[in-house]
Parts: structure tokens; sequence; C-alpha cells
């Protein structure tokens, strides 16, 4: 059994981290924050660290203060049959606990603001009676791996004493059915002020607010106006809360801030894209009221516009030049901790802190089909470093930038007259599809192509309504001339996949039409951005070694955990750079968690090679549950941590803005939410019961993996023409022949903190 009382002396180490994540707080304060103050936004836990951990529970309140510093815990108030006040995401408590087993049969019927509402209410029990009732996650989409755990039901008392955050806020969301059951939130208030610093209490009821106004200094305590859905009632007063909109300074009689769902600031239409913001914070400012936003969770779709990463979200709520709201209530609290402490006010243009290369995954394929003429053009507005072209072959010898060779991956092929074309082709892929080769570039160019979704099996889309005009592919000449003029640019990569079989099998000759092209577009010469070519392939990059200067980066398909010494001595005669798949630097196990790291990146840097990690996206479900649903979460791990010279993403725009951020000059000063994660921590606090099996370790690379007989000859490709660019698409660069890996996940740098208290007893 859970025993939070038990804990206590090591909630010391907890409250290090918080003096420093405070400190960097108060470093941030500036004139320059557009809140009511100028203070900078709070962070609110809703129920703690509550998307990783049961909410309310012992460690999802204890991580949320670790991960993210001087944040303010949220508990959601509920009253037991003897009064006792008791933190508890909802009325019901079927969901969010084991009530239902403890005390089988025994649910209720009772109306909840003129509603009948069916389940487990604290009102028929006793605080006695819940001792036997734990707290489990309740967000069935969310890791259910520390419910073994046992977590107990928590108090505001024991809230405060166990975990000591910094600051408390008490929601009170049903005043009115608790005093149809003789039971006083009123009285409860007033008496647990007395005993712990409460510094906000928020309801939906302007009633229960107006009732304890008088009771409380307002520098004490801020009392906090909670709106609901705009055509929900106020029990208390008959009012719907979109009528309280057009009345707002009548909230500043009994409250001095109010909390709203985002979307009452920046509404969004039907098919989940931004509207222009609204006035509201603005005139609540005016009036003298704070402005709380809620909803915000980082393992949901939220807007399109935020291409899946919820820091750019926070940025838009707090830094986005108009204004922004005093605080923000979240599931997640690492990240908007990030937003405030880290990214926001650094102007239009700030400078990069650390080096780090970010090279573009077939452009920004996050947002655009990729390959095409606008996925480069953003990835090179994004920041990416080097733009990547994964070169596929036209029947005719055109060499073209196209993720697969099978092109229904990324385009309409299938939906066209070429659907007959249809084919298998085991040695580049299983199953069956449309190869780049069977159709002219002519007839490639015809085709439309089509945005990537590689998570839609978990309904998350890539901005389904991108800019369908003036987009095309781009053949290899197309693609050098857009990146031979940008500036920002340092290189351009070129991927090299099916040499041997094109060359063998369709007399194409890969290589020499991208050497021919690559000489056709100057880029032998001095001026341009350098050349990078990468492929699986060592005899593709002996071949580019043998006749120019290029640098060769070998992509090692396999997951390893070590390199032996003539497989590192093998690629260093003809590789400079190599590129690792993310799960290399850091296995997963079954449930989602890193569990160790490898050695392979120290092993290739001994040796003077680069290494770069791929591949890195938005979406929470592509990392592991130890980076906190949160890309540059992720991306700060592998760059601190795990020492890798460069990320490939699909997003370059969150990679870049990662390496900008101000957190990464402060030295051993860096704030707790911009320390890497503890790899494996996490997994130290899930119980032996919910353990999966333990995994092998990853093999190590051997010379065999690496060593490949020459290239066959093919007849001499034609020096490709600069014919006009097309249309396509992308999925995901051409692998050679390896079983494919699911992306896997994991959790933050002060774990290992969280496995010592998850392990107290």
């Amino acid at each position: 059994m859970w025993k939070p009382r038990a804990v206590s002396h090591a909630l010391s180490l907890l409250l290090f981290w918080s003096v420093l994540a405070v400190a960097s707080a108060q470093r941030s304060k500036t004139n320059a924050w557009k809140t009511l103050t100028g203070s900078p936004p709070v962070v609110i836990a809703r129920g703690g660290f509550s998307g990783m951990f049961p909410d309310s529970s012992f460690a999802a309140y204890s991580v949320a203060g670790e991960t993210s510093g001087n944040y303010i815990a949220w508990c959601d108030v509920q009253l037991t049959k003897d009064s006792a006040g008791i933190c508890v995401s909802d009325i019901k408590l079927d969901n969010s606990t084991s009530i239902a087993q403890a005390f089988q049969n025994k649910s209720q019927t009772y109306k909840v603001n003129g509603t009948p509402v069916s389940g487990y209410f604290s009102v028929d029990y006793t605080l006695k009676d819940l001792a036997s009732v734990v707290l489990q996650q309740g967000v069935y989409s969310r890791t259910t791996s520390f419910d073994g755990n046992l977590f107990p039901i928590l108090t505001v008392d024991e809230l405060v004493k166990e975990t000591k955050p910094p600051a408390l806020w008490l929601n009170i969301q049903h005043d009115a059915f608790y005093a149809q059951h003789n039971l006083s939130m009123r009285n409860f208030v007033l008496s647990v002020s007395k005993r712990v610093i409460v510094s906000y209490i928020s309801s939906p009821e302007a009633g229960f607010l107006r009732s304890i106004a008088s009771r409380f200094n307002p520098k004490t305590t801020k009392l906090v106006f909670r709106f609901m859905d705009k055509d929900d009632v106020d029990p208390s007063t008959n009012q719907t809360y979109g009528s309280y909109l057009k009345n707002i300074t009548f909230i500043k009689t009994f409250a001095s801030g109010i909390l709203v769902p985002k979307d009452y600031i920046w509404p969004v239409d039907g098919n989940l894209y931004l509207l222009p913001h609204t006035t509201l914070v603005a005139d609540a400012h005016k009036a003298g009221l704070e402005v709380y936003a809620s909803k915000f969770v980082s393992d949901v779709p939220f807007a399109f516009n935020y291409s899946y990463d919820p820091l750019a979200e926070y940025l838009q709520y707090i830094d986005n030049g108009d204004f922004s709201v005093d605080g923000v209530l979240t599931d997640f609290p690492i990240t908007p901790a990030e937003a405030v402490g880290c990214f926001a006010l650094l102007g239009a243009n700030p400078k990069k802190t650390i080096n780090t290369t970010v090279i573009s995954r077939c452009g920004a394929s996050g947002d655009y089909p990729g390959c095409t003429n606008k996925a480069y053009e953003k990835a090179i507005s994004d920041g990416a470093d080097v733009i990547d072209c994964p070169v596929q072959m036209s029947k005719d010898g055109t060499p073209f930038c196209l993720s697969s060779a099978d092109l229904i991956e990324s385009t309409t092929v299938a939906q066209t007259s070429f659907a007959s074309l249809v084919k298998s082709i085991p040695e580049i892929k299983s199953g069956s599809g449309i190869f780049s080769f069977s159709l002219t570039w002519d007839e490639i160019q015809t085709l439309t192509p089509t945005i990537s979704s590689p998570f839609s099996n978990f309904k998350l889309f890539r901005n389904p309504k991108y800019d369908k005009s003036n987009i095309n592919l781009l053949s290899l000449s197309d693609f050098l001339d857009l990146a031979k003029n940008k500036t920002s640019l340092s290189g351009v990569m070129i991927i090299i996949e099916n040499a041997a079989y094109l060359a063998e099998k369709q007399d194409l000759s890969v290589t020499d039409a991208v050497i021919k092209t690559l000489s056709k577009a100057g880029y032998d010469k001095a001026g341009v951005p350098k050349v990078m070519i990468r492929s699986t392939s060592s005899s593709v990059l002996t071949k580019f070694k043998e006749r120019t200067n290029y640098e060769c980066v070998y992509e090692v398909d396999e997951l390893v955990g070590d390199a032996v010494v003539s497989a590192v001595k093998d690629i260093k005669s003809f590789a400079d750079s190599v590129v690792l798949k993310k799960q290399s630097v850091y296995p997963t196990d079954s449930l989602l968690f890193l569990t160790v790291s490898t050695n392979i990146v120290t092993t290739l840097h001994h040796a003077n090679l680069s290494v770069y990690a791929r591949t890195f996206t938005n979406e929470f479900v592509s990392q592991a549950w130890d980076f906190f649903s949160d890309a540059t979460v992720e991306i700060n791990t592998f760059v601190q941590e795990g020492l890798v010279d460069g990320v490939i993403t699909d997003f370059p725009k969150t990679a870049d803005r990662y390496r900008r951020n101000k957190c990464l000059t402060l030295g051993d000063k860096m704030p707790v939410y911009m320390l890497p994660v503890q790899i494996g921590g996490l997994l130290q606090g899930v119980t032996k019961d919910y353990l999966p099996p333990a995994s092998a370790p990853l093999p190590p690379l051997k010379e065999s993996d690496v060593t490949e007989p020459p290239l066959p000859s093919a007849s001499p490709s034609p020096t490709p023409s600069a014919s006009p660019s097309g249309n396509s698409s992308e999925a995901n660069p051409p692998k050679n022949a390896q079983v494919k890996v699911t992306v896997c996940f994991s959790l933050s740098t002060l774990a290992v903190l969280v496995a010592c208290l998850l392990l107290w007893v």
C-alpha cells in the first residue's frame, strides 16, 4: 500500500529542484509580460502531473514540483459524508478511483445541477470508508503502469503536508450539490484556510464566491470565477456563462480573476483551425481581472495550426504580442513551465545558443506533402540547416525527390490509370506497389501528392487543409536549384537506396545520375551548400567516396546498442558521419518506457564520426512516456544527454526553436524543466506486477552488418534535364530491407527522484 506519510523526508530533494525553478521564474519577470500585473504567467498543475500519474495522487503532485518548479497545485475538492475535503478530479469517483471494486453494486443516482447522474459519490462515504480506495489513471489513453502503487486519496491537509507545493489552488465545483446533502463547502474552505495557505479558490458558482468574498484577503487568497461552456447554467444564479461575458465588470465585485476554457480566448472552427482571438483577455484586464485559461493537454489533438506541438500552443497564449493570459491550467505542467521560463519573450529572431544540426525529413513533411516545393520552402523558413532529397528514379532516368520508390505511399497514383502497373518487388518492400521506375518523369508529374499521416491509426492526421495550389514534386535538379541560393542552409542531404536493384534489374544507375546532376548544378564548386550523401548501403557510399569529395553519411537501419571495433573501422573507410534510429540511442520496453542508455553514440564519437538521430516528430504517440508528450523534452534529452550532433525531423521548426531557447546558456543554473530526462528512472517506479518481461540488450553493430559487395554496373544514365516541377508526396525514407520497428516512448530528468518516491512504503 502506498503511504504518503512515509515519504516526507524525501521531499527535501524535491525542494532543492523547486528552488532552482523558482529562481528561474524570478529571473524571467519583466515588464514585457502582457499579463495584468506584468509578472510571468503562472502554471497550474491540474491534479498535479495528471497527464502521467493518477490525478491528485502524491506522485502526480510531487512530479509536478520536480519537473515544473514554481507550480500551483490544483485540487478539485469533494466532501465526504463526514465533511472531510478530499482531492479527486470529479464529483463521480468511478473513473479515477477503485471505489467500484471496494464497494461493489453501491452506485447511486443523484441530481447534479438538475441533471440525474449515476455513479459513486463521496457524500455516501466517510473518510475512513475511503481508506480502502485508491486512485487510478482515469484517462484510458494514458499509461496505467503506476496504478500498482495503490495511491491513496489525499485530503487537502495531506496534500499540503506531504508534497509542500509552492502554492495551492482549491477548485469548488459543486457547492450547490453538497448543500443538498447538508454539507457546507463554505465551512470547509473557511476551516481549511486557517490551517494552510490557500492561494486561489475557484468556483463556477457565483453565489458561492460571493458568500466567502468578505472572509478572504485578496492579497493572500485570490477568488477566481470559473466559466463553464457558454450554454451551461450557473446553478446559483440561473444565468448562462455566455451571459456573464456581457457583464464582465460584475465579476470584479466578488473575484479577482476568471478561469475560462482556452477556446473562449482563441476559438477554433469545426475543422480544428484557429479563428481570430477574441477580446476577452483585453476586456478582463481592462476591468482589473486576471485571466486564467484551462483545458490544456498535450495528448489529444488540438488546433492544426500548432502542428501537434504543445509548446507552440502555450506560447500563442502567453507571448503573442497582443496579450498574455495570467496563467494556464494543464495536465502537463512541464511544457508551460519551459514556455514561460525558456522560450517566451525571445524576440523575433533569437540567436542559436547551441550548434545542433537540424535536418529535415522530406522537408517540413509534418505540414505539407513531403518532398514538394512547399515542404522544402517551409523547412527552410522554419530553420532547417540541411534539407533532404530521398532520390527515386523515373523510367526515363530522371532522379527526383520522394520518400519511397512506391508511389502509392505518397501520391494518388492508385486512383489513376497507372493503377494497372501495380507489382510486387520484395527486394524493395514487402507487399505490392506502383514504383517510380514504371513511369516517366512527365507521367509522375501528373500525380497529386498526399500528405503523410504516420499516426492515423491513432486518429492523428496532419494538416488536412494544407494549401493544395501550386504544389509540385521536384526533380533532383529542381531541388538543388531551390537550395542553392538559400543562405540560411548549410547543406543538402541526398539519400540513395535500392541502387543495386536499380542497376541490376532496371538498368538505371542512380549513383551516376546523382553525381552528374550535382556537377551540372555546380555543387562540385565552392560557394554552394555542402553535399551530404546518405545511404544504408556501404557500396553506394564507397562509390561516392572514390569519385567525389562530398560528406558520406552511413545510415544504420538496424537497432544497435554499440559497435565492434572492426565495424567502426569499416565505416570510417567510407563515411564521415552516421544516422541512427532514436531507439538505438535510448531503447524502450514494451510499456514504452525508456530502459537504458546505449554506448553507440560514444563509440562513434571516439572514432570522430558525427551522429544524427532520426526521426523526430511532434505527435505525442511518437515519444516515450518519459518525454511527457512534449517533443521539446525529447529533443533536449537527445542533445544534452544523448550528445547527438543533429536531429532528423518532420518538423524543423520545433527543433530550431529548441536550440534558440535562453535556458541552454544557464549552465548549472539551468531550471529543472530544461534538464534531460533520467533514463530508466520512471520505469523504476512501476511495481513488479506491472512490469513486462525484461528485454534483451540491443546487439552491437558487426563488420558483417556493414560490408557489402560492389554495386553492379548499369548502362550510363542520360544527364537528366531540369524539367518543370510536378506533384507528389512522402512516406518514410527507404529502408535496407530491415524489419520495421514501431516508435516508442519515455519520462523526465528528475525521474530517479520519482522512482525513489514511488518505492517508499
